[in-house]
């Protein structure tokens, strides 16, 4: 079982978000840029990996009760991205690692 907290014990990933419940489970993962692609194909309890920063992405997490956000390659989430996430409890982790990497750790780690 992979939950939010494995992404920082055991991934090493960055939480940027506060006072979310880290205990709660990852059931996929997808990776997508395209929000309507998304919306129509996300899943409940998913981590989402993608390379949008902006606002926009936490009505599509919130819509489709995802599990977390996952921002790859070090990029910088725009400020007001977290203020929002942070009053709505969206959990947003941040890694160096490409979506290639990323799918292989979770893939390892048992997520099918």
């Amino acid at each position: 079982m992979i939950t939010l907290q494995t992404l920082i014990d055991n991934f090493g990933y960055k939480l940027l978000t506060d006072g979310v419940d880290t205990s709660r489970e990852i059931r996929s993962l997808g990776c997508c840029d395209l929000l309507s692609w998304v919306m129509a194909n996300g899943k409940e309890d998913e981590a989402w990996i993608t390379v949008q920063t902006h606002t926009n992405i936490l009505a599509v997490t919130s819509l489709l009760d995802m599990a977390c956000i996952i921002i790859p390659e070090g990029i910088t989430v725009e400020t007001a991205t977290l203020e929002k996430a942070n009053e709505k409890n969206i959990p947003i982790f941040s890694t160096s690692e490409s979506p290639y990497a990323i799918f292989t750790r979770f893939y390892e780690s048992g997520l099918r």
